[in-house]
């Protein structure tokens, strides 16, 4: 590997740190990471839907059906 390919390797993996971070600060995880413990965790659960998923991130965001009333807004 050269040292441009290298440099390059490290910089896409620095983005996605800060994709994957900025994404966790509002509430979006990573659904393949989701899916990923799901398999190792819980075998024997189905893993939710992508978009499932989304909105259940969407809904502890923003306090869905908590009984405290936590709005965002």
């Amino acid at each position: 590997m050269t040292p441009s390919q290298d440099l390059r390797t490290r910089l896409k993996t620095f983005g996605k740190c800060v994709c994957d971070g900025a994404r966790l600060m509002v509430g979006q995880g990573d659904y393949g990471a989701y899916v990923a413990h799901i398999a190792k965790t819980h075998p024997d659960l189905p893993p939710m839907t992508e978009r499932e998923f989304f909105r259940n991130r969407e809904n502890a965001r923003f306090g869905v059906g908590n009984k405290s009333g936590f709005r965002c807004c």
